[in-house]
């Protein structure tokens, strides 16, 4: 699946579309999820571990475009560089910023720029400019029509601006439709749920 407007893959963190919904909204146990060896995970177990923590490792995977590696290898790769942590009680942290971006330009040769502090309109410069950004945004952002419950904690890949060049195109790996999938917000909508920071990455590679 493709989207129209901007011809990235759209992906989610799970491996089937029709569960995403079911497991990030209806509580499904993601080991459940019949194709979770396609992600690349070593078992349902694995799978069902880590699969809600990488929003990160999909934007990669959709910035990366056709050929991209399984979602597992991505992770494997990250987890090597320190982007993810598991503490001794086993919690997993991350994605953390500066060993991502570390990890993309050795492994993937790509230029990724931490962005620490960033507005909005400074997203629409790096789009303009042929940058795609995972921003950090609360995973609430599914559903722009309600109150935003925070901001950050999940990531995005925008992509584009929009038609009119108010809004932005974004992918989301927590999409439950396909309209919030692959979605579209006017600005002051977007920063509702929007942390400030991201990561920018090339776009069309």
């Amino acid at each position: 699946m493709t989207c129209p407007a901007c011809r990235v893959p759209v992906l989610t963190q799970f491996a089937s579309f029709e569960l995403v919904g079911p497991i990030v909204e209806g509580g499904l146990d993601p080991a459940a999820d019949p194709a979770w060896a396609e992600s690349g995970a070593a078992s349902p177990a694995e799978y069902a571990r880590w699969a809600g923590h990488l929003c990160g490792m999909t934007c990669l995977r959709m910035a990366l475009g056709a050929g991209a590696p399984s979602l597992f290898a991505l992770r494997d790769g990250a987890f090597k560089y320190g982007a993810y942590t598991e503490d001794a009680e086993g919690v997993i942290r991350g994605l953390i910023y500066a060993p991502f971006a570390e990890y993309v330009q050795q492994a993937h040769g790509l230029d990724a720029t931490v962005h620490r502090h960033l507005s909005s309109q400074e997203i629409l410069g790096l789009l303009d400019g042929g940058r795609t950004v995972m921003a950090s945004v609360h995973y609430g952002i599914r559903h722009p029509q309600r109150p935003a419950p925070g901001r950050g904690g999940h990531l995005v890949l925008l992509t584009s601006r929009t038609a009119d060049g108010t809004g932005v195109h974004f992918h989301n790996p927590s999409g439950t439709t396909a309209t919030t999938r692959a979605a579209e917000l006017p600005l002051p909508a977007f920063e509702r749920f929007f942390a400030g920071r991201g990561v920018s990455l090339p776009a069309g590679v």
